[in-house]
């Protein structure tokens, strides 16, 4: 079915205003402030979409879910014993992955693009689920980093293709009551993924420059979702630093355009002959610059910029990491295994801590409770089926 020009604009202007953003007759908009609060509001909608569009995984999936989750008064921190463990495409695990990503942050969930690695931290003692990493191709070109590392735009290929993106990246409750959101970020960068990267990635060809690349993982990048992160800032494992903040994002992105409106600009664009062409090698760069295009085709200014900044770190694995990149030294890896920096992270940061942390509280069923109402109310709420 054809839109007009006129009725998408309107429906734009109507999403804008229901997020909380303030639109100017110049094409212009923006959040009324940046507060933590007003963030995460505007990035409901979005957020609701995605658990609506997988009503069926959340509802299915409950007794899988309460079957491996613990209660807060249930939990011995003393005796937390993690594993990190690769997801499995069509396993109970992908499920428990999948239904933890919808759920429970408040950061909507954005399709992966290019190369994927999920994972699973889980506690062995208790056998339940204690945080994820979901790590994805990283954005080609994005200033911050580059300008850091020194990646100049002829290496650019070569070194951002050694490095993933943290999509997900957090503890799940209780967890993240205890501060586990220190030891998912710490575990990410311990040598077992740096060794599961070279291992899938070895003697694969790039899609778009059809050539070999060395399969190793010099570094992750991720965001910080409300500004400066508590969980990765002066994040260190004994005196070296696991996580280090480089500078923040112009604000650009694509939460305030829900999957549903995507859609409609993707077809505005077809009946105007525009190449809207997706998928492999098309990337997460892709998706901005359709959403800039298009709005910009309604005369909107801003287009794929949202003006939410957010904090950009990086974990190196290379004590030598900018030597590789900018003189092609060979890498010097940090070796981390998971018991140790678990044991790292009881000793500096829990277990000092332990008498004032309030974790005990939460119960699997009220929060499963709250997400099926969440659910409810949104399908009322913003018109969504």
């Amino acid at each position: 079915m054809k839109i007009t020009t006129k009725e998408l604009k309107s429906e734009i202007i109507s999403v804008l205003k229901k997020q909380g953003f303030n639109v100017k007759k110049d094409g212009t908009f923006c959040l009324k402030n940046t507060e933590r609060e007003t963030i995460r509001n505007a990035q409901l909608l979005s957020k609701n979409e995605r658990l609506i569009n997988n009503e069926k995984l959340i509802i299915n999936n409950l007794e899988l879910i309460k079957k491996n989750s613990i209660d807060g008064k249930d939990l011995d921190v003393k005796k937390i014993k993690p594993k990190v463990i690769e997801v499995i495409s069509g396993t109970e695990q992908e499920k428990i992955f999948r239904w933890w990503n919808l759920a429970w942050w408040s950061l909507p969930y954005e399709h992966a693009y290019g190369r994927q690695m999920r994972y699973i931290v889980w506690d062995e003692y208790h056998d339940a689920p204690m945080g994820l990493i979901g790590l994805q191709s990283p954005i080609l070109s994005w200033k911050v980093r580059d300008n850091y590392l020194g990646i100049g735009i002829d290496k650019r290929d070569y070194w951002i293709n050694q490095s993933l993106s943290a999509q997900r990246l957090g503890a799940l409750p209780p967890y993240n009551k205890i501060l586990g959101g220190k030891l998912i970020a710490m575990l990410m960068t311990s040598s077992k993924i740096r060794r599961a990267f070279k291992k899938k990635y070895l003697n694969q060809v790039t899609l778009i420059q059809k050539r070999k690349l060395p399969a190793n993982l010099l570094f992750i990048t991720t965001t910080g979702a409300y500004g400066k992160s508590s969980v990765y800032n002066r994040l260190k494992f004994v005196d070296d630093k696991v996580s280090i903040y480089i500078g923040s994002s112009k604000g650009s992105g694509s939460f305030h355009i829900p999957n549903y409106l995507y859609e409609k600009l993707i077809n505005y664009l077809k009946q105007r002959n525009y190449d809207t062409e997706r998928g492999f090698g098309s990337g997460p760069s892709r998706k901005l610059r359709l959403i800039d295009q298009s709005l910009r085709l309604l005369n909107f200014s801003t287009g794929a910029k949202h003006g939410v900044e957010r904090a950009v770190y990086l974990f190196p694995f290379a004590k030598n990491l900018e030597d590789v990149i900018q003189k092609n030294r060979k890498p010097k890896w940090f070796i981390r295994k998971e018991d140790e920096l678990t044991d790292f992270w009881k000793s500096r940061w829990v277990l000092p801590r332990l008498k004032h942390l309030d974790y005990q509280d939460f119960k699997i069923d009220n929060f499963i409770k709250e997400v099926i109402k969440t659910i409810n109310e949104a399908k009322k709420k913003y018109g969504l089926k």
